[in-house]
């Protein structure tokens, strides 16, 4: 007698095809394709005749643990850095393209769960970005690797290099929360060096939210195009940390960043101001305006641009170290 289908097949059990087909019925059209999934290549429409294009890889073990996140989670989180890194550059994302590197026993309904992640996040950060094509193979580890594009609306893009003396600095998003949920991660479903399951019932209420901006980041994208329009100067996606960030666009742009201890506090998670300037993944949007310019709804006034000195960064006139993320030096290569 025949056997059932398996409802829930592993990866390796099935066709390449099968999944695509299953990820593609999830993915919706976006309103920048001239010919989306299913040919060689997507045809995206570039009406200013400018593409911003980014990519980023997701790696188990350093980037993400399976047992703190699911598909959906990460494929939100693939969509949303990626997305932020457009909107730093003061453009509108239009489409995302995916790679994925998945271990053969991974089950189907993992996938598909990913592709919801991903059109659930484009639709509440980006609305009318979606994937538009990308790429599966299989591998021992889970990776997940995304190109974004963007399109400038006839604008200049606003680079880490424009920082100017007198000019004023502002944050649009959060400081310190993805931290505080890693941190509780890895204090509170970690043993014997594995990670176990997260069960969100035993937090807090601000734990629970840490830890939820942890697995799904909420980037400010679309203030990226309204900082443009403002007359930004300079502008960078918040990834690895608030004062490693800043570092790199004061040596960018030849400045120093002087921070106000009292609006750091202020925007600070749980009044955390360790984790707001080493802390990362909460992908903010830090920017830099003329002194005359309103800062536009969303963004914080944190600081402002200083002569250039020895330091790129400083706390109320006083230097800083530039602390951050860096998967190089920080990751002790530990995984699930």
């Amino acid at each position: 007698m025949a056997s059932e289908p398996d409802e829930d097949p592993r990866i390796g059990d099935i066709s390449e095809g099968t999944v695509l087909r299953a990820i593609l019925a999830r993915t919706p059209a976006a309103s920048h394709a001239m010919l989306g999934p299913g040919d060689d290549a997507a045809v995206i429409t570039a009406p200013s005749a400018s593409v911003v294009a980014t990519t980023d890889t997701l790696v188990d073990g350093p980037d993400f643990r399976t047992a703190w996140s699911s598909g959906y989670d990460l494929g939100w989180k693939a969509a949303a850095v990626n997305l932020s890194d457009v909107a730093a550059m003061g453009a509108v994302p239009t489409a995302l393209l995916v790679a994925l590197a998945v271990p053969r026993e991974t089950r189907l309904s993992a996938i598909t769960a990913m592709a919801e992640g991903f059109r659930a996040a484009c639709d509440a950060l980006a609305p009318g970005c979606a994937v538009v094509g990308g790429d599966l193979t299989v591998s021992d580890r889970l990776m997940i690797a995304v190109t974004a594009l963007g399109d400038l609306e006839g604008r200049p893009a606003v680079t880490r290099a424009g920082a100017r003396v007198g000019d004023v600095v502002a944050l649009a998003g959060e400081l310190g929360a993805a931290a505080a949920g890693l941190q509780i991660l890895f204090g509170r479903f970690h043993e014997g060096g594995a990670p176990t399951a997260v069960d969100v019932g035993v937090l807090g209420a601000a734990e629970r939210r840490a830890v939820e901006r942890q697995r799904r980041p909420h980037p400010p994208i679309g203030l990226g195009s309204v900082a443009a329009e403002a007359g930004a100067t300079a502008m960078m996606d918040v990834s690895d940390g608030l004062a490693l960030d800043a570092a790199r666009m004061s040596e960018a742009s030849g400045v120093c960043i002087d921070f106000s201890s009292e609006a750091l506090d202020a925007l600070a998670f749980e009044g955390d101001r360790g984790r707001a300037l080493a802390g990362g993944e909460d992908h903010g949007l830090l920017a830099v305006f003329p002194a005359d310019v309103d800062l536009p709804g969303g963004f914080h006034r944190l600081g402002v641009v200083a002569p250039r000195n020895e330091h790129s960064v400083l706390l109320d006139g006083a230097p800083i170290p530039a602390a951050g993320w860096d998967p190089y030096r920080d990751w002790d290569g530990a995984v699930d």
